[in-house]
């Protein structure tokens, strides 16, 4: 019988991972995701989320790259309904309804770069035990609608689990 499968096993350690501070800006965090390429079991792979840590290396929470782009939308955009939001750029009305203010658009987006993350990180949903074993790692994955979840050793986060990487395990241990 093999031994049972843990988070220890399966995680990336924190050192290997991309993380900022919350004070960083939105632009900062886009330039760690532009930067940063994971090499896990050989594969290269682009990082989906980023840890957000305080002053006190506190876990916060995470930023997705959809969470920034939330970020960025522009006032004039976001203060809208999203069924207006969409006839705006519904090419079918006027195909060049997007190029209208399309300088505007970019000066509002590059203002916006300068939020700090801390404005639309998202709150940790669960988290691991470097010591708990592939079942619960599955069941929190699943039970908190996420892709990555944060290992614990006591109170410090020393890595994270991706879902990949826990669908990849369970597939090679089901061909063993």
């Amino acid at each position: 019988m093999q031994n049972a499968e843990r988070a220890n096993d399966i995680m990336i350690p924190l050192k290997d991972y991309p993380y900022i501070n919350t004070n960083c800006t939105l632009l900062d965090a886009m330039e760690v995701f532009d930067r940063t390429h994971l090499q896990i079991n050989g594969k290269t792979s682009l990082p989906r989320v980023l840890l957000v840590f305080n002053e006190n290396d506190d876990l916060m929470g995470i930023v997705r790259r959809r969470d920034i782009l939330r970020g960025l939308e522009p006032d004039f955009l976001s203060s809208k309904s999203m069924g207006y939001r969409k006839m705006l750029f519904d090419v079918r009305i006027d195909p060049n309804l997007t190029e209208l203010n399309y300088d505007h658009l970019i000066e509002e987006i590059k203002t916006k770069t300068q939020r700090t993350v801390d404005e639309i990180l998202k709150p940790v949903k669960g988290t691991v035990t470097h010591e708990d074993h592939l079942g619960k790692i599955v069941y929190e994955m699943v039970e908190n609608n996420v892709a990555l979840i944060p290992v614990l050793d006591g109170e410090t986060v020393v890595g994270v689990v991706r879902s990949v990487d826990v669908f990849d395990r369970i597939y090679h241990l089901l061909n063993e």
